[in-house]
């Protein structure tokens, strides 16, 4: 099969190697689309992988090609895959924590994933499509249930009012789920331009650019002095973090789920604000999967996406051939157009 193979930092090719067989409970999966992550830019780039070679790409989805013995899964299925491997014997797994295994693999990052034309995955982590519900769609379903995890963490209540800070994709997604979820208002804050008219356009009016005037003091302005209930930091740089907790009201919940870009100092009277406004700052990674079937956070998105609930079509900026994953990856690296989801289609 064609894959695109990082073999070093920097060196990714597209070239033939094996087809994988799948083993006992595993499905070989025929790739119909996989997303590249802000995160697979910096594991191309600068970071690397666990090893070397290794196949990127973790958000992907694609049609049912064979099974391995004891795999049920009729071929032709259309399934999006959960990329956590659980070790299955952790303490985290045995409550079905699966995010918070001990000892977990990861298609993409540590095992071989879905840049490439098949990929081999566990049924147990594979999840059919709904009607209605696209491959395209099927493969932003990852990128979705981290939002979704990442609201759910928050405790947000009906009628509360919600700030993002930072509209790219996962940002705009949580903005989504927030107002799905009961916000009574939602907050959007970003310094480009076209991603806070695609946030107009998913139906948010009150979208504000963040060079224009200082977001903390906006948020103040529209909440008469208050704060939000709920701050989501969705940019992983240190002004929007800082930004999230000065613009909490008390009692409020600071989310933190950008992948952080750099070191971040809160100032002594930021923390004292904290501690008197009693804010609760909340971790969020990954998402809620259950391998028997009980309600999570990637059946959620399956559902609320066939429903049109939320809406993942609107994000996608660009989509490339398999050949051309490095030049999807330079679009993500260097931003000289706007770009929002990028998408690989084998």
């Amino acid at each position: 099969m064609q894959a695109a193979v990082l073999h070093a930092i920097g060196d990714l090719r597209i070239e033939e190697i094996a087809t994988p067989s799948p083993g006992p409970g595993e499905v070989l999966v025929r790739i119909g689309s996989c997303g590249i992550c802000g995160s697979d830019v910096p594991r191309v780039f600068t970071k690397g992988t666990y090893s070397f070679p290794t196949v990127c790409g973790h958000e992907f989805a694609g049609t049912v090609a064979a099974t391995g013995p004891g795999a049920t899964l009729a071929v032709g299925t259309q399934v999006t895959v959960f990329p956590l491997l659980w070790c299955g014997r952790c303490a985290e797994c045995e409550r079905g924590e699966y995010a918070r295994c001990a000892d977990y693999d990861y298609l993409g990052s540590r095992s071989d994933g879905g840049f490439a034309q098949f990929v081999v995955a566990p049924q147990r982590n594979c999840l059919a499509l709904l009607a209605g519900v696209s491959v395209e769609e099927g493969a932003m379903t990852e990128p979705a249930a981290v939002a979704l995890h990442a609201v759910k963490r928050s405790g947000l209540k009906a009628g509360e009012t919600v700030a993002v800070f930072g509209a790219g994709p996962i940002g705009l997604l949580v903005a989504q789920w927030a107002r799905a979820l009961g916000a009574a208002r939602v907050l959007i804050f970003d310094i480009a331009p076209r991603n806070l008219e695609l946030a107009r356009e998913l139906g948010f009016s009150e979208v504000f650019d963040s060079k224009a005037g200082d977001p903390v003091a906006r948020v103040e302005a529209t909440t008469g002095g208050r704060g939000a209930d709920v701050t989501l930091e969705a940019a992983g740089v240190p002004a929007t973090f800082t930004a999230a907790v000065a613009s909490a009201a008390a009692g409020g919940r600071v989310v933190m789920l950008g992948n952080p870009s750099g070191d971040v100092v809160l100032p002594a009277k930021l923390i004292s604000q904290m501690m008197r406004r009693e804010l609760a700052l909340v971790g969020t990674w990954n998402s809620s999967f259950s391998a028997c079937g009980l309600p999570d956070d990637w059946r959620t998105v399956l559902a609320a996406v066939a429903a049109g609930t939320i809406r993942l079509k609107p994000l996608v900026t660009h989509r490339f051939g398999l050949k051309d994953t490095m030049a999807g990856m330079q679009v993500m690296k260097n931003r000289t157009e706007f770009v929002s989801k990028v998408l690989i289609n084998p």
